[in-house]
């Protein structure tokens, strides 16, 4: 029994969005001292096969965090001692907004999964901007997930858009189009193809480099090409596959399942798999592999399935802090069962 398994029935005695809040504030006490150190040395696993380059950067290992773990840019540095590869910050909005009204984020333990409609709760971006152009950041990857403001009529979504790139321009290494929340009125309206051009064009002109969209588990497979469509009409970096979904399958077995908001976890993870080897198979920009990720036989699908990275969040709720370090280590037994040299040699293996 590791330590974390000591602290999670404490953790989970705890409603969720407290349990994830003392987390955080933990991580910050640890952020940028010997502590953080330390974790480094435990947790990184550190080996040549496991290095990947994805939209130009180059990450150490292919296990990133998603977007929502840290919406306000606080942890950067700290989560990559955990030994992630990359993360991915926000979303970030042009305006402050508290979010939707709590409860808002439920755990399914039973069932491995997470339902959340937090609803881009964070500190907007001119606070979020400032504190990334302050902060000492990783040499991994640093992405920034960007919404759209609650507020803004999805007629000015493109200004909207374009005021949080400019905020946190300078501290991003790439930058995510986030059209694909279900926990905004309307937003995934934004995903059909005028609205998606009109958004990744005023991005793409504002000088957002790499530039990728994010898209939802929930659209049908026309909309999935149409979207595709504008992302190499627009020479665009990347796709991240995919968002939380708001169906509902009949395995759900807790009584939470009923709650409104988008789902995440085990229960996703074969839908999201698939996604990816669709999109996979229909471009050729690296794809962000999201959805179920726990462990290095589901990573390692998803990038046989066509994913260059891969990033996880219900993960962490259910695995604990060791959890990026164990599936880079069974993705290295992977690739030397498979007789890959490297993460990168087993992309897209299956397509």
């Amino acid at each position: 029994m590791n330590a974390y398994d000591l602290c999670k029935p404490f953790l989970f005695a705890l409603p969720a969005e407290t349990a994830h809040r003392a987390t955080h504030r933990l991580l910050q006490t640890v952020q940028h001292t010997p502590a953080e150190d330390a974790l480094r040395d435990r947790y990184t696993v550190d080996d040549d096969r496991l290095r990947t380059e994805a939209f130009g950067l180059e990450c150490d290992n292919p296990v990133g965090v998603a977007a929502g773990f840290d919406k306000n840019a606080e942890l950067p540095s700290v989560l990559t001692a955990l030994g992630f590869g990359h993360v991915e910050v926000g979303g970030v909005t042009a305006e402050r907004q508290p979010g939707n009204s709590r409860p808002r984020l439920f755990r399914l333990p039973e069932d491995g999964a997470l339902i959340n409609r937090m609803g881009f709760n964070n500190e907007g971006a001119d606070r979020i901007g400032a504190r990334l152009d302050d902060a000492t950041l990783p040499d991994a990857p640093v992405g920034i997930n960007i919404g759209k403001s609650k507020s803004t009529p999805l007629s000015e979504a493109v200004d909207d858009y374009c005021y949080t790139y400019e905020r946190v321009a300078d501290a991003g290494d790439y930058f995510v189009v986030n059209v694909s929340s279900p926990n905004t009125p309307g937003l995934r309206d934004l995903q059909n193809r005028e609205s998606l051009e009109r958004i990744l064009g005023g991005l793409s002109d504002a000088g957002a480099d790499p530039l990728l969209v994010k898209l939802s588990p929930d659209l049908a497979a026309p909309a999935i090409e149409e979207a595709l469509a504008v992302v190499d009409d627009l020479d665009l970096d990347g796709v991240v596959a995919t968002n939380t979904t708001v169906e509902r399958p009949d395995t759900l077995t807790n009584p939470s399942r009923v709650e409104r908001g988008g789902l995440s976890g085990k229960p996703i993870e074969e839908r999201a798999t698939g996604t990816i080897k669709f999109i996979a198979e229909r471009t050729d920009v690296p794809v962000v592999g999201v959805g179920g990720v726990t462990d290095a036989a589901g990573a390692y699908r998803k990038i046989r399935a066509g994913a260059s990275v891969v990033q996880l969040y219900t993960g962490l709720v259910y695995e604990g802090p060791s959890l990026a370090r164990d599936i880079n280590r069974g993705l290295l037994d992977l690739l030397e069962r498979d007789g890959f040299d490297t993460v990168a040699d087993a992309v897209g293996a299956d397509l």
